[in-house]
């Protein structure tokens, strides 16, 4: 019997029932060929192609196990990037729109059985953040691109300027009233004295400058040009005193010397200097570190660790000192871990980076430390480095 037509009702069903998706059990990974039916996959297996492709696999099966995993793994998480970004989604809808496409790669042909399965090994390998609820596993992709974490690391310190700022001028404030009040306190306050008579037939006499030439008796006068006396004289004393007061406020306030104004301009060279040679990344290999993710569990939490290669300068191949566990982690995964006085460490940051230094004291004010430089041009010389940028050579 010959073929159908192009336009017949058989080959059209035909067309499509091959356009969708068909059963998994009668897929071919290794050929690549998707059967209809039962008897369809019964003689693709019988084929000769398909048993060469068998002889090709038996020779190494975990290579070709490996590249289909990777194939399955990448394109994933590609369409997890892309379709959802950073949200939180459930894994089922992924998949879903994973198997769409009929030229995906089948789970059946990598090393992991379930999807469960490979949702769990996505949090193992710190690529998704994952969680169980009753309605199933939810999955979370991190962002580990550069230039996003460049973007986010530059909008955490746009704020955290902006409340610097706030605390500065909030503090500025604070001071100003504080001045207020105490130049409030140092003010004298008026003294008040009783009118006194020396005697009681004295009569009492205001003197109103013009019209005190008008008073009556001369010995009334002459106690009122003593009182007048007196009180020019306590008032040019007040003034005096006043004088005085901002006189010695004055000499508080002194100007800098030339010394004192040479060293501020050296610190403020100096911090201008380490700001524009640091630069976002620190991991250095032969370091020890510290674990700070809770992602991996309570077993790596707070362990420390030996930085064994460094890799895209934001990530790591950590070594775990109590287990010798390896793990691949992110810079902000990790902090720096600083030894007790006179252990040698490594400068991580700022301009004597990728220097041997031995630790001399701790600043746990300023949150620095002092270390003595072993090599270098400046051998020998003592420079504070904060805790972040340095960190116990292994």
């Amino acid at each position: 019997m010959g073929k159908a037509d192009f336009l017949s009702p058989k080959a059209i069903s035909n067309r499509i029932k091959a356009k969708g998706l068909q059963k998994l059990r009668w897929y071919c990974q290794m050929c690549q060929k998707q059967c209809r039916d039962e008897n369809g996959f019964k003689c693709h297996c019988m084929s000769e192609s398909h048993q060469r492709q068998l002889l090709l696999a038996s020779e190494n099966p975990i290579k070709f196990m490996d590249y289909f995993s990777d194939e399955f793994k990448s394109d994933f998480i590609e369409l997890l990037r892309r379709r959802f970004g950073t949200k939180r989604v459930h894994n089922n809808i992924v998949y879903n729109e994973y198997i769409s496409n009929r030229e995906h790669v089948h789970m059946n042909s990598t090393q992991w059985e379930t999807l469960t399965d490979f949702t769990k090994w996505l949090g193992r390998e710190g690529l998704c953040k994952v969680d169980e609820t009753p309605k199933g596993w939810y999955i979370q992709y991190i962002d580990r691109d550069p230039e996003t974490i460049r973007r986010q690391e530059e909008q955490a310190r746009k704020k955290k300027q902006e409340l610097d700022d706030e605390e500065r001028s909030a503090r500025m404030i604070e001071e100003q009233v504080r001045r207020g009040r105490d130049g409030k306190d140092t003010d004298e306050a008026p003294v008040y004295t009783e009118l006194k008579r020396e005697s009681e037939e004295e009569k009492v006499a205001f003197n109103l400058g013009a019209c005190s030439s008008v008073a009556g008796p001369s010995k009334s006068s002459s106690v009122l040009g003593a009182s007048a006396l007196k009180a020019s004289s306590s008032s040019s004393s007040s003034v005096k005193r006043k004088d005085s007061g901002s006189d010695s406020r004055g000499e508080k306030k002194k100007k800098k010397s030339a010394l004192e104004e040479i060293i501020e301009m050296e610190k403020k060279k100096q911090q201008q200097q380490q700001q524009s040679v640091r630069t976002d990344y620190w991991l250095q290999p032969n370091i020890i570190v510290k674990v700070i993710t809770k992602r991996l569990g309570e077993k790596y939490h707070k362990k420390k660790a030996v930085i064994v290669e460094v890799r895209e300068k934001y990530t790591a191949v950590v070594k775990i000192i109590d287990s010798g566990d390896k793990l691949k982690l992110d810079q902000n995964h990790l902090e720096t871990v600083i030894p007790a006085p006179g252990k040698e460490v490594l400068i991580l940051n700022g301009p004597y980076r990728d220097t041997e230094a031995v630790l001399e004291g701790i600043d746990e004010k300023n949150f620095s430390a002092t270390l003595t430089l072993n090599s270098g041009p400046q051998k020998g010389t003592s420079v504070d480095v904060a805790y972040e940028d340095f960190s116990k050579l292994a």
